[in-house]
């Protein structure tokens, strides 16, 4: 569920007082992207009227903005919506909204599998969702499902209630995928890849830089199509928004590791405002694995890609994503793909267990992997991964570095802080004892040990 820290909206379109229909809340589940949309909604019902909270035990009404990019996904979004309706069996809850990809993948299936749900609604410009959500806390009589009205444009998203502490905010730079990955069900949920305006981006960016926002993160589907849909290359936007007016930085996600634009190079060794930092999902360790992915690399290519980037820009830090039991592998493949991990020091890694997703091509492929031996190669990629980071990480203990702070201090003083190296939700962070710091300060530490999950103890730097 989701509090937020601050309202983001053009000065022309202020958010209104809010007056109380029955109080509703939103539960948020999936990745940053859908986080926006997440917020997206959140300032939709806050503009209908309606009180917000982040308690949703308290609530009337409760929004789930579910995530379907895989098994484990969907699982999850399953069971919140049961648990949902369950509370409405029991009387604690008045209606249950059902909003996001998983109901823009299953449409009026979920419909038919779960009619005690209030209102579904798919991806949509979110106005139609609030103001049924409106109707609904004032007992009215609603619809039961709102359609996508097409696409979302490649437009500037509206205004947002943030759900990121003022450290940081996402900012989407285009809608949807042209790849074909044949594990991925993603463009047929979010469609083919549309590229935000550079004048959308840089707006949306100067009103979060102006809302006292400090890290800007830039998302997408693929990060590295942004502007090749009208004769651009992402480095024209990341330089775009590096030199803004404001106290920010900006951090690069999801980069597609095929036809890598590398002026971004440049960027990431010699911008004071773009951390030295790329999230670039590699996926797997070879050849055959990656062919029968439908990726565009070969091993070589990643390799190539991988030791480039780490020569052209010194100190820079790599992070990626692995899927592991995917039709066809063996156990030469998981050896390759750690190895890879162990190349490069990929200690910033996420992986997943493949998952048979309807529609894509690798839910038609034989020779699947038994899940039991899925979970065995997936804790031995893990393995590999806490091992290498755990160095990487003993390696900085003496580095006097800056790092910015992502919550207040808790009760002993200490707060929870990130530096170059790491990424908000998905990497480790820094522990610094700082009583009197505020969130989104910048703190000089000097890194003093490593905690048992990884994260640096640091003290500040007086220096």
């Amino acid at each position: 569920m989701l509090g937020w820290s601050a309202a983001l909206a053009p000065e022309s379109t202020p958010l209104p007082t809010l007056s109380n229909h029955g109080l509703v809340s939103l539960i948020h589940l999936g990745c940053a992207r859908n986080l926006i949309d997440s917020e997206l909604i959140l300032a939709r019902m806050a503009e209908e009227g309606l009180t917000i909270t982040g308690d949703a035990d308290q609530a009337q009404t409760v929004v789930l903005n579910t995530c379907s990019f895989i098994g484990p996904a969907r699982d999850e979004s399953y069971q919140s919506l049961e648990a949902l309706l369950e509370r409405k069996r029991q009387g604690t809850l008045k209606s249950v909204v059902v909003a996001g990809c998983l109901v823009q993948r299953y449409k009026q299936k979920l419909r038919e599998d779960y009619p005690e749900v209030d209102l579904f609604a798919e991806i949509s410009d979110y106005r139609g969702l609030a103001k049924s959500v409106r109707e609904l806390s004032e007992g009215r009589t609603i619809g039961d499902y709102l359609s996508s009205p097409g696409l979302r444009p490649a437009e500037r998203d509206g205004s947002r209630l943030l759900s990121t502490p003022g450290s940081f905010a996402y900012l989407r730079i285009s809608h949807g995928c042209d790849h074909v990955c044949s594990f991925c069900a993603i463009p047929s949920i979010r469609g083919p890849h549309r590229s935000k305006r550079p004048s959308a981006v840089l707006e949306e960016a100067s009103e979060l830089i102006a809302a006292g926002v400090g890290e800007l993160v830039l998302v997408a589907e693929d990060s590295t199509a942004w502007g090749r849909d009208f004769g651009m290359e992402l480095p024209d936007l990341v330089e775009a928004l590096a030199n803004l007016e404001g106290d920010h930085r900006i951090r690069i996600m999801y980069a597609y590791p095929g036809r890598f634009p590398w002026r971004l190079t440049e960027l990431l060794r010699d911008h004071p405002r773009v951390l030295p930092y790329l999230d670039i999902p590699i996926q797997h360790g070879t050849s055959r694995m990656l062919k029968a992915m439908r990726r565009t690399s070969s091993v070589d290519q990643v390799h190539s890609t991988l030791a480039r980037l780490r020569e052209e820009v010194p100190g820079i830090t790599l992070r990626t994503t692995m899927l592991v039991g995917f039709p066809g592998e063996q156990e030469e493949d998981v050896d390759g793909l750690i190895e890879l991990i162990e190349t490069y020091q990929l200690g910033r890694l996420g992986a997943f267990p493949f998952s048979i997703e309807e529609g894509t091509h690798g839910a038609t492929l034989p020779d699947r992997v038994e899940p039991a031996t899925i979970e065995a190669r997936l804790e031995r990629v893990l393995q590999a991964r806490d091992r290498v980071l755990a160095q990487v990480q003993e390696s900085k203990v003496g580095e006097r570095i800056t790092v910015w702070v992502d919550e207040p201090p808790d009760e002993e003083g200490w707060v929870v802080a990130r530096g170059a190296w790491d990424a908000p939700e998905v990497d480790p962070f820094v522990n610094v004892f700082a009583p009197d710091a505020q969130v989104g300060q910048a703190l000089h530490v000097i890194i003093r040990e490593v905690d048992e999950s990884l994260n640096l103890i640091a003290e500040e730097d007086d220096r």
